[in-house]
């Protein structure tokens, strides 16, 4: 008689747990916007990628100095089951960390934390975050390669309509 063993399901690391990993001692502000049918539009164009809700939160971390990055958490479905990561953009629109939090799918499919440093320094232009062009892909993990890849793209271009609406409010407060 053969027995299946279920996939293990592996939380690596807590949402909290992330925070504090990347914003040491910050103050961390959870921010959430509702975005309209054109700035998801937007949104889709900038990262070819399908825009997962118009709802979106995402986190502030700040220090004495100022504002140290944006974390935005994604959770999408690689083949059949879902993997959870967390991207920080700095400041000026760069990836400053990408940090997987869940991974579901076989252990054989998790990226590997060195592969995920290949985003850091990264931003929307351009080719560099597709996969066999500005990203090299995982052996016998293509689709969690493309699906992280995907996800890094939509939370850049998420931060750049929300900078853009930021910028644009600032604006329109100032003499």
């Amino acid at each position: 008689m053969a027995c299946a063993f279920p996939a293990q399901a592996k939380v690596l690391l807590t949402q909290d747990k992330a925070l504090k990993l990347v914003f040491p001692g910050a103050r961390i502000e959870r921010k959430t916007i509702f975005l309209t049918e054109g700035q998801s539009g937007q949104i889709e164009r900038d990262a070819k990628a399908k825009a997962q809700s118009r709802l979106v939160s995402y986190y502030v971390g700040r220090s004495t100095t100022g504002i140290l990055g944006y974390a935005f958490f994604e959770t999408h479905t690689v083949r059949t089951m879902p993997e959870t990561f967390m991207a920080v953009v700095g400041p000026d629109g760069r990836i400053k960390m990408v940090e997987l939090l869940a991974f579901y799918e076989p252990e054989d499919y998790r990226p590997h934390p060195r592969w995920l440093k290949i985003f850091e320094g990264r931003d929307l232009t351009g080719d560099q975050l597709w996969v066999k062009r500005g990203i090299r892909n995982i052996a016998g993990a293509t689709l969690t390669a493309q699906a992280i890849a995907e996800g890094v793209r939509r939370i850049l271009a998420t931060y750049r309509m929300i900078m853009t609406n930021e910028n644009k409010k600032s604006s329109l407060n100032s003499p």
